[in-house]
């Protein structure tokens, strides 16, 4: 008992226990991991990192670094430590940590509406529960469109996002353009600015839709695996080659609506993990200038076919790290061409600004940024979100469009899963040195993990992306007269 009494009456140690003080300076919040056996990271909370030789953050913890040490300057500048308890410029700082987290002052700016479940294909990695083409039943009501829109409407966001999804969205081009024609005509009252895009497989386009798509300025997204063999493989479609129907309706898009407006999405499968630089080289001989090397996302039907769709994280890094060399040695012939996630994460690396991609913001992007509007009336809190509702998980519904704003946006199950949403809080993200460059996604937490926090020891979700960023660091440090020009230009344009 008395050992017990102790302890918990003892003092906190003096200054001088940790040893004599070289330089007077005050410690501020930062964070460090390895880079290498001879070099460390240190990350500032808005971002801010150097890269310093291993030790480096211990000495200043301990104040050992010496007054006239060169690294001093750097470190003031970049806000790991100050001169006074408060630094001078502490106005800098809280600026540059509101500008990271500005997305939070729009609130929700993307809107999804899921259009329909049918669809033409029957690609085995598909998240959703599709339908087969006749199917109507399985079709949004212009009444849930309406109410759908006017809950749009009501977020304080001046830039809003409608992305139309399904199935396949074109299946039912009544309700996209009854959708895209009152938004348009409410719009002149609200004054948003308004940006629409339809995702689609790009197999049945004609005259018509085309022509509405191009006169509303719609942004097409259509989804391209690679060569035609893998491609096929991915996503068949009955009696009919798949990668054709859809380089030529990529080819008619472009032609009605302009290059520009057209873009490409790759999922990689299991079959995709030997072919990186294949899968670069066909975007490159198609015409695109980017590529997103996106895994597969552990959601609804995608899980039913194993074989196919699951791998090892470790396989999907050598895929990227792959991939991204290729990359770099394409820029480095002159040939502009960009890797997505890379250039996001870039952003937020090298620059002040925030990015709207919702898997790595913090607050998380469910709700603050986005919410679909299914085909049944139902929201939920993301994208991710409705594809486990289709295996009749319901945990991230938010409501009904008849359900009141406040209600769907506010309601318990919000305030649920904001507990849950800031990295900054969860365990194994609060110390991480790359945290104000991650997310905290409990979607995906939950889906793999069976819990909105997870456990990031053997979370996917913090292998890649720390993996990613790690990766990105060595470039940035190991290859750095290489690579920062190619890097530079891609979060520049």
């Amino acid at each position: 008992m008395e050992n017990i009494r102790n302890k918990r009456n003892r003092k906190f140690r003096t200054r001088e226990y940790y040893g004599n003080s070289a330089s007077d300076y005050h410690l501020l919040p930062f964070r460090f991991i390895e880079l290498s056996e001879s070099k460390e990271i240190l990350v500032n909370e808005v971002g801010e990192s150097l890269i310093v030789p291993r030790g480096t953050a211990l000495k200043i913890a301990q104040r050992c670094i010496a007054e006239n040490d060169p690294i001093i300057p750097d470190l003031i500048s970049r806000f790991f430590i100050s001169r006074k308890p408060i630094p001078e410029l502490i106005d800098v700082l809280a600026t540059r940590y509101r500008t990271k987290k500005s997305f939070l002052d729009s609130f929700t700016s993307l809107h999804i509406f899921v259009l329909t479940l049918r669809c033409n294909h029957s690609c085995h990695y598909c998240q959703v529960s599709r339908v087969t083409e006749n199917r109507e039943d399985f079709d949004i009501s212009y009444n849930d469109i309406d109410l759908g829109i006017d809950h749009m409407f009501k977020s304080p966001s001046k830039k809003l996002t409608i992305e139309f999804q399904g199935g396949e969205p074109l299946l039912a081009f009544d309700k996209l353009e009854y959708a895209i024609e009152r938004i348009t005509r409410l719009n002149k009252d609200f004054k948003k600015e308004l940006s629409f895009v339809v995702c689609t497989n790009a197999t049945v386009f004609n005259t018509k839709n085309l022509q509405f798509l191009k006169e509303h300025n719609v942004l097409i997204s259509t989804s391209l695996d690679g060569p035609e063999f893998l491609h096929d493989a991915n996503r068949p479609k009955t009696g009919r080659n798949s990668y054709q129907l859809v380089l030529n309706g990529i080819n008619y898009a472009r032609k009605m609506v302009g290059h520009d407006q057209v873009s490409a999405l790759m999922t990689t499968t299991r079959l995709s993990l030997d072919y990186p630089i294949e899968i670069i080289d066909n975007y490159l001989e198609n015409g695109f200038n980017n590529i997103f090397l996106r895994p597969i996302s552990p959601y609804g039907f995608a899980l039913k076919n194993k074989t196919k769709n699951i791998y090892d994280d470790k396989k999907f890094l050598e895929f990227y790290k792959k991939g991204l060399d290729h990359i770099i040695k394409i820029n480095q012939r002159g040939r502009y061409f960009v890797e997505d996630y890379t250039a996001i994460l870039l952003k937020k690396i090298l620059t002040p600004f925030c990015t709207n991609y919702v898997d790595l913001q913090s607050p998380s992007g469910i709700i603050n940024n986005v919410v679909v509007f299914n085909y049944d009336g139902r929201v939920y809190a993301s994208d991710e979100s409705r594809m486990l509702a289709e295996r009749n998980d319901l945990t991230f519904l938010l409501g009904h469009v008849s359900d009141s704003y406040e209600s769907i946006f506010y309601g318990k199950k919000s305030k649920e899963l904001s507990k849950y949403w800031s990295n900054e809080s969860l365990a194994g993200c609060s110390d991480c040195a790359f945290q104000s460059y991650c997310g905290a996604d409990p979607v995906y937490h939950y889906a793999s993990q069976g819990d909105f926090e997870g456990f990031r020891p053997t979370s996917g979700f913090c292998l890649k992306n720390m993996g990613i960023i790690k990766h990105l660091f060595e470039l940035m440090d190991f290859r750095k007269e290489e690579v920062m020009p190619i890097f530079i230009s891609w979060i520049s344009n």
